[in-house]
């Protein structure tokens, strides 16, 4: 391939992301420098941060600018390296962007990192990515869930509630789900093994959490935000965790979302909530990488991904984020998987 195609954003959103936010270009396949090499991108993550990364505003990483490639994080295969610690033919993960073919000389937002001879590449896009360690660091580190306790996930059907909710029953608590479809719901509760599932569209939040945390929340992930963190704050117990992982519900919001009203319950019931970002993480990415892999070998862990085929589809495929389209990893497949 002589050709790069490759997505730049061309105007930041108001609202809703639009696919005319987006352009599509055609630029040429670079060459290698000294200490760099040429990816040739197989998958990329779409994730609810991406919102925020193309907006104009202080953040935990700059905003892509007018003009730049769309930050993601992928997965690839060194086609071509000046690179010591990476050859042709390796499989890496990193931040490659919107394009066929990345040009890096391994640092990123993400940075590179080599995989196994022959890994599960989807597996390593959803569980073993930024999403199943934003579960499995948010909900242990932070919710630090003891046995018995009672775990509710926002976002549940989603690439990290759903990962986080199965570690929750996985350390022996009760884990209550919270999503967007009775098909979803059902999926949490019949495949993954939750104790509990609420439709939000079709259910009161706040009466159903009542109903399926009898004793309270001691634990609440959450990666929605508004209306269902306050539902959830209304329900906590004596010093309940509330792990900030996302708010989904206002990326798109024109005007900021007021503050939850039920905030007082941090006082009352001596509570802690407490955000975090995974990128603090990455050192510690082999831990969990480990123990989340046994856990799969026992069958204790499932994944589950929806995957949308050609870079073409990119900016709808963002929105399928926003409109309830996926259900656990959302990925776009850019190029086929490497025959071995």
């Amino acid at each position: 391939m002589t050709t790069n195609r490759q997505w730049v954003l061309s105007s930041r959103p108001v609202g809703m992301v639009q696919e005319s936010n987006f352009e599509l270009r055609e630029t040429p396949v670079p060459e290698p420098g000294p200490g760099q090499m040429l990816v040739r991108v197989i998958y990329c993550s779409l994730d609810p941060a991406m919102r925020g990364w193309i907006t104009d505003r202080r953040s935990y990483v700059p905003p892509v600018q007018i003009g730049e490639v769309m930050r993601a994080g992928g997965l690839g295969e060194v086609v071509a390296s000046s690179h010591a610690d990476f050859a042709p033919g390796d499989i890496v993960s990193g931040t490659t962007g919107w394009q066929e073919y990345c040009l890096s000389d391994g640092s990123g937002m993400m940075p590179f990192r080599k995989l196994d001879k022959k890994p599960d590449l989807r597996a390593a896009m959803g569980v073993f990515s930024g999403a199943g360690m934003s579960a499995y660091f948010g909900l242990l580190d932070l919710g630090q869930p003891k046995p018995g306790e009672t775990v509710v996930v926002s976002g549940a059907a989603g690439a990290v509630g759903s990962v986080a909710g199965q570690i929750a029953r996985i350390k022996g608590c009760r884990a209550v789900g919270i999503s967007g479809s009775d098909e979803k719901c059902r999926w949490l509760i019949d495949e993954l093994g939750f104790d509990a599932a609420i439709d939000y569209k079709t259910e009161d939040v706040a009466a159903r959490l009542r109903e399926t945390c009898p004793t309270g929340i001691d634990v609440f992930f959450d990666n929605v935000g508004g209306p269902i963190l306050n539902a959830a704050l209304a329900q906590i117990n004596l010093k309940a965790r509330i792990v900030l992982c996302g708010g989904i519900s206002a990326y798109n919001a024109v005007e900021p979302p007021p503050g939850p009203s039920n905030y007082m319950q941090l006082v009352i019931m001596r509570a802690r909530m407490e955000g975090f970002i995974i990128i603090d993480y990455v050192p510690r990415f082999p831990e969990a990488a480990a123990e989340m892999s046994r856990w799969m070998a026992e069958g204790k862990l499932k994944s589950r991904d929806t995957v949308v085929q050609g870079i073409e589809n990119a900016p709808r495929a963002l929105r399928m984020l926003f409109e309830g389209g996926n259900t656990g990893k959302l990925l776009l497949q850019v190029g086929p998987e490497p025959t071995r």
